[in-house]
């Protein structure tokens, strides 16, 4: 098989920026491999973040005219990095960014249009990577499990800490995979009021209190019962996460540390709840990776029977779009790239939309 040579984009829920990685992906003896070989980060300015953030309320006109500009927006950073570094790239693989998911109603929606993206990069795209599956009454997420399992099936568990907190792991031959609940969507919507993109190391979580009444709160939380599969969104943090941040009466600080204590709790719950083995290695990226605090939490609720795996920077900020990149190829190449063991859909699935410019 040839090396494909592929440039992956995700925006996530957390509304950071736009994620550039320029992939390498080949099979050997069977198994894939990769290389990440130019990465950019794109940080969203506060009009478009804005945008991005509220697209849930846009009238159908507003919202498709949004589709289409931000398709020409993403082009514009693809052709931009393809010609800055001047790279070989046989297509592009985008995730776009969700504005609506409620698969229980049958709908979701990823904005930026492929045909706008082709046309502006003037690269072929594959993308739409969730819709496939949803028609099959699957969730359409968690998606990065296939990577998961094809990339990183050395790790008995993966832990993605984005806006929200997935995980993915092999149970009786099959990959399981779910969003646990939340993770950096609450800390980053408290840390930008108070004018900063983020908290450095989780410095302030750490200085913070617990606030065991909003413990208790969260702890309760519906979503926490549910079997899975199942996912969950900005929608759910709106409706249910909000209000309870809203009402409390402690400090910001206390805010961050109380939320991070409850994230890593409801982390454990589910690590131990499919432990099979004494000794364990869990595998985190995602931006919440990157704070301290966070991970020694972590670490902490997990116990000895847990080792927490974080790789170098490169690959905790930019795996979403390496797993997107490998959708990409699967898609290309006709195998699958969606697990109805991970979604709940009626059969496995290979998804995408490919578009070439014109």
């Amino acid at each position: 098989m040839k090396k494909y040579k592929v440039l992956g984009l995700m925006s996530g829920t957390s509304l950071d920026g736009l994620d550039l990685a320029y992939c390498h992906l080949w099979q050997s003896n069977d198994h894939w491999e990769f290389s990440i070989e130019k990465t950019k980060e794109v940080p969203y300015e506060n009009k478009l973040r804005d945008t991005l953030k509220n697209a849930i309320y846009l009238s159908e006109k507003e919202h498709d005219q949004l589709h289409k500009d931000y398709g020409v927006w993403l082009g514009k950073q693809a052709k931009t990095f393809i010609e800055t570094h001047h790279l070989e790239v046989d297509f592009i693989a985008s995730h776009g960014h969700t504005s609506h998911h409620r698969p229980e109603d049958g709908i979701t929606f990823q904005l930026g249009d492929g045909q706008m993206l082709a046309n502006t990069s003037g690269k072929q795209v594959v993308c739409d990577f969730r819709t496939k599956d949803v028609s099959l009454s699957g969730q359409g997420a968690p998606l990065v499990p296939i990577g998961d399992q094809l990339l990183f099936s050395d790790y008995d568990f993966c832990l993605n800490l984005g806006g929200i907190s997935n995980i993915s792991f092999e149970k009786n031959g099959e990959r399981i995979a779910y969003d646990i609940g939340l993770a950096n969507m609450p800390l980053n919507s408290i840390t930008r009021k108070m004018g900063l993109d983020y908290d450095e190391n989780g410095k302030l979580a750490g200085s913070g209190k617990l606030d065991e009444e909003l413990l208790q709160k969260l702890n309760q939380l519906e979503y926490y019962k549910l079997p899975y599969p199942k996912s969950t969104g900005y929608e759910w943090f709106t409706k249910k996460i909000v209000p309870l941040i809203e009402t409390s009466k402690v400090s910001e600080s206390d805010l961050l540390h109380t939320l991070i204590q409850h994230n890593c709790e409801q982390i454990a719950i589910q690590v131990h709840k499919h432990i099979s083995k004494p000794q364990n290695k869990l595998f985190v990226t995602g931006g919440g990776a990157l704070n301290q605090f966070f991970l020694d939490t972590l670490r902490a609720k997990l116990g000895t029977a847990v080792d927490v795996v974080v790789p170098n920077k490169t690959l905790i900020a930019y795996k979403e779009a390496l797993v997107f990149a490998l959708m990409g190829v699967l898609r290309v190449e006709n195998e699958i790239n969606v697990l109805s063991s991970v979604t709940g859909a009626t059969q496995d699935s290979c998804s995408g939309e490919i578009f070439f410019p014109k």
